[in-house]
């Protein structure tokens, strides 16, 4: 679906499970999140996928190495509920053997661009966990720009991100 010098960007396959399964349920790669997650988990996350490309023609997308074949996170644009306001939101897990090698930025470039060609969206957010230092870098790096801070009762408060910028919010709502 989408290639990079280094990555192909494809739809999941409920065979990609075992790959998808090691990223998403372990501790030190979801940390961010509130639990690892389990087996059900991760096949309901390979549904939901399926089911918003059906419904939107994106989502996230199983990233898969060229030079191995191997699937290393996925990346891509789900439709998220924020605060009453549905709105695309990109997304990345790389597996942490190969966290700052570039692989989230490489993607996520390739995600950002193919969804201003193809949709009709004005905007692309990121929102992530405060803690996030790792996600707000990549969103970072491939032009977003932080906007607002909220409380939020699983985060304690979430950073958006936006791309294009828009200018900051002050203070947390």
């Amino acid at each position: 679906m989408i290639e990079t010098n280094r990555l192909i960007l494809r739809e999941y396959q409920t065979e990609d499970f075992d790959a998808i399964f090691a990223i998403l349920s372990d501790a030190e790669t979801m940390q961010h999140y509130p639990a690892p997650f389990d087996e059900k988990r991760v096949r309901g996350w390979i549904t939901w996928n399926l089911e918003n490309y059906r419904a939107y023609g994106f989502g996230l997308w199983a990233v898969i190495r060229k030079e191995t074949g191997a699937l290393i996170g996925d990346c891509g644009v789900t439709m998220q509920n924020i605060r009453g306001e549905l709105l695309p939101e990109i997304g990345y897990h790389i597996a942490k053997q190969y966290w700052r090698q570039g692989y989230a930025k490489e993607a996520a470039l390739a995600v950002r661009d193919w969804f201003f060609r193809n949709t009709d969206y004005p905007a692309l957010y990121a929102f992530m966990k405060y803690t996030n230092i790792a996600s707000c870098r990549t969103a970072a790096a491939i032009g977003m720009k932080k906007v607002q801070a909220f409380s939020d009762p699983v985060n304690t408060v979430t950073y958006v991100y936006r791309y294009p910028a828009e200018p900051a919010q002050s203070g947390t709502t």
